[in-house]
Order: C-alpha cells, then sequence, then structure tokens
C-alpha cells in the first residue's frame, strides 16, 4: 500500500514535468517564429532584395528542369517517329559451302519472312526490301545515278513515311507488278523542279518505263544514316525482282502492334531466322528501344547538370543571406544583451538567428518554385504547346533553399548567440 502512494505522485511529477517542458517548447519556437516576422517587417526592402536572389534561383532550378524534360521529350519524340515498334532484322555474315567448295552468302529469303509470320505473334506489319543501284534516265535523256529499293506497300507504315504528293503504291499495284515508283523529296525537286510536278512522270530503267504514284520523304531527317538516302526511289518488291535478278534479301522490316512487344518479338523473330539457316550465320535484330533508353539516359545527365548549375545561383545567394544576417545581428547587438540579462540563453538566441534565415530562405525558395511552376503551366493553358512541368524538381528547390538557410544563417547566429551580455548592454 504503500509504494503505491509513493510511485504515483513520481509518476504525475513526471509526466506534469514533460508536459511543461513540452509547452515551453512550443511557446518558445511560436516566440521566435513571432520575431522573424517582425525583424522582416522591420527592414522590408533590405530582406526582399536579399530575398530576390533564391527567388532567381528557385525559379531557375525548376524551369532548368522544365527545359531539360522538353527537350527530352522532343528528342524522344523525333527519333519515335521512324518507328517506336520497328524491327529491322538486318543479314550480317555467314555463308553456305556448295559442294564444289565455293561459298555464297546464306541471306534471308521471302520464306523467311513467311515463316516468321507464322509463327511470332503480334506484328503488325512487314515489308522485304531488295537494294539495287541503277542509272534512270528522264524524257529527253537526262540521267541519275539513284538507289532503287524494291519493298512492300507495307514499307510505309513500318518505316513511317510521309507522302507528299500523289500516293504509295498499294497492294493492287504489287500484286499486278505494276511498274511505278515512289520518289524521295530530293530526287524529284532535282529532276522535276517540284513534288507535284513529279507526280504522273515516267523514268526509264534498262528501258522499261515506270510511272511515278507519288513523293515521299522520312518522318524525319536522317541525314542519309538510313537505308533511305536523297536519290532513293522506291517500287514494288516484284518489279525489283526483275533488276536484281534475286530474291535473297539483307534487309526484313517489321512493324510489333505495340512497343511493349517489340523486344520480345526481336528475340523471337531472330530465333526463328536463326533455326532456319545455318548455326555459323549471323542475324541481327535492329530496334530503337535502345537509342530511346540511350538518349533517356544523357538527356537525363544533362538536365542534372543544369540543375546543379542553377543550384550555384541558390549558393551566391546564401552569401547574400549570411552578410544581411551579419548586418541583421549587428543592428540589433542591443536587443540581444537585453533578452540575455532578461533570461534568454544562448541556444534560444541562436534558434531566433537561425529561423530568421531560413523564414529568409525558405520565403524565397516558395516564391521561386510558384513562378517557376506557373510558367510552364501558363503556356500550357495559354498556348496549344504542351510543357512538362518538372514536379519533382519543386521539392528539391524548397529542400535547398532550408538547407542553404540553415548552413550560411549558421555563422550569423552563433556570433549573436556568443555575444557577451555586459558588453551588448554597453554598445552604442
Amino acid at each position: 500500500m504503500a509504494t503505491t502512494i509513493t510511485e504515483e505522485p513520481d509518476h504525475k511529477k513526471k509526466s506534469f514535468d514533460k508536459t511543461l517542458a513540452s509547452a515551453r517548447s512550443t511557446m518558445l519556437f511560436s516566440e521566435v517564429v513571432s520575431l522573424a516576422v517582425d525583424s522582416f517587417r522591420a527592414s522590408k526592402a533590405r530582406f526582399l532584395l536579399t530575398m530576390l536572389g533564391m527567388v532567381i534561383g528557385s525559379a531557375s532550378i525548376i524551369l532548368v528542369v522544365t527545359v531539360g524534360l522538353t527537350g527530352k521529350q522532343y528528342a524522344l519524340d523525333t527519333i519515335s517517329s521512324l518507328g517506336p515498334n520497328k524491327i529491322e532484322m538486318q543479314y550480317s555474315g555467314g555463308s553456305i559451302i556448295g559442294a564444289d567448295n565455293t561459298s555464297t552468302p546464306d541471306y534471308m529469303t521471302r520464306e523467311d519472312l513467311q515463316a516468321v509470320l507464322d509463327g511470332v505473334p503480334g506484328i503488325e506489319a512487314s515489308s522485304p526490301m531488295l537494294e539495287d543501284h541503277e542509272r534512270i534516265s528522264v524524257g529527253g535523256g537526262i540521267t541519275q545515278d539513284t538507289m532503287l529499293l524494291g519493298v512492300s506497300p507495307q514499307y510505309k507504315d513500318v518505316r513511317g513515311l510521309v507522302v507528299l504528293s500523289g500516293r504509295f503504291f498499294d497492294e493492287q499495284d504489287a500484286s499486278a507488278h505494276a511498274k511505278v515508283a515512289v520518289l524521295n523529296k530530293p530526287l524529284a525537286i532535282k529532276l522535276f523542279g517540284s513534288e507535284q510536278a513529279a507526280v504522273d512522270q515516267n523514268i526509264s530503267i534498262r528501258g522499261i518505263p515506270l510511272t511515278i504514284t507519288g513523293v515521299f520523304r522520312e518522318s524525319i531527317d536522317t541525314f542519309d544514316q538510313s537505308e533511305i538516302n536523297a536519290q532513293t526511289i522506291l517500287i514494288p518488291y516484284e518489279v525489283a525482282r526483275y533488276f536484281t535478278g534475286t530474291d535473297n534479301l539483307k534487309e526484313i522490316f517489321f512493324k510489333m502492334k505495340d512497343a511493349s512487344m517489340v523486344e520480345p518479338g526481336a528475340k523471337e523473330i531472330t530465333k526463328q531466322i536463326h533455326d532456319r539457316h545455318r548455326p555459323g550465320s549471323i542475324y541481327h535484330a535492329q530496334t530503337l528501344t535502345d537509342v530511346l533508353s540511350t538518349m533517356g539516359k544523357i538527356a537525363d545527365m544533362l538536365t542534372w547538370v543544369l540543375v546543379l548549375a542553377a543550384a550555384i545561383t541558390l549558393i551566391v545567394s546564401g552569401v547574400g543571406i549570411m552578410n544581411s544576417m551579419l548586418a541583421n545581428v549587428q543592428a540589433r547587438i542591443r536587443e540581444i544583451g537585453i533578452r540575455k540579462a532578461l533570461g534568454a540563453t544562448s541556444r534560444e538566441i541562436r534558434m531566433q538567428f537561425l529561423t530568421e534565415a531560413v523564414f529568409l530562405s525558405l520565403s524565397g525558395g516558395v516564391i521561386g518554385t510558384l513562378i517557376g511552376l506557373g510558367i510552364p503551366l501558363s503556356i500550357g493553358l495559354l498556348t496549344p504547346y504542351k510543357i512538362p512541368v518538372g514536379w519533382l524538381a519543386a521539392p528539391i528547390s524548397l529542400g535547398t533553399s532550408v538547407i542553404v538557410g540553415v548552413i550560411f544563417g549558421t555563422v550569423p547566429a552563433n556570433r549573436a548567440a556568443r555575444l557577451d551580455p555586459v558588453e551588448t548592454l554597453k554598445y552604442e
């Protein structure tokens, strides 16, 4: 019974002390914040000019990330226009040894293409490709060296080609072995002066006339780095066989129904073709997946480099905050002395000036963040252009503002906390 009477007051006393300490801590923090606001009101002009650097720095971080994201999206969209779901199978080496010990390249065939179409799900379009270099003649004897590509009508969709004038040859043309051709834009302009003038004109290859049904261009300029160059003429695959005299294929193009099917499809197509040829033959599936991934990583790296460059502005602003707070400490020496004489501890003085520095830095960070987010959002609302907003940069900007305030506010706060109360009261 005695033990119970003794322990209950101790328990209540500890609880009361804990509550009292919590209340004093809350009162101290609210008082510090109140003093920080009063200090800001007393020197509005100085603090606003000091805050301006944080506003610019924080807004710069948001805008730099936005610019980086916009550039990244533009680059990825541009590359994707070449055919995001495209798989290009290429013959890379290997040969067949004949009975007389002669070797011939182990090219792909139309049978390989059909086997893949029968065995691999998810293929939306496909096209074989025969390549030949021919000299064509136009009208009154004008000649021009060209690159002849024999493809199927689906090649247009696989490669995302844009028809500028006329039309692309269709399945009916291919089945009828129609002698038609589609010219690349630079070649059409060179031979006939304009895209429109080239349509329905005739060109001759080895004495065989072909009618131009249309003029095309690639979705983006590949600067002759793809299979298409400035002198390219596209004709039906069935007609190209007359000029090449072979069905051997160095390249076959496929288009998958969905981007998620590209990589699995590429592996399955490669396996199917390998299984139909000699073990030593090499066939390579080229997709844009790796290119898009690499481009995304490069864009992200450049964005972070620019963010670090923009963060330098915040560091410079931090130096400005430190100078402003040192001047503030100097101007309030007597106030510090009076507060210490009334019982304020060095910890409370330090907390007061550190809070003022963080308040100043964070206020600039919040305003800068709102400006940085507001600009791209306004452009998206007022114009048809949709600009990606770097939302992740907002917490980074605000967090950096707090860190800058703490780091550069520590020196003035420590200086104020170390002031001697007797000397401060004598200060004039």
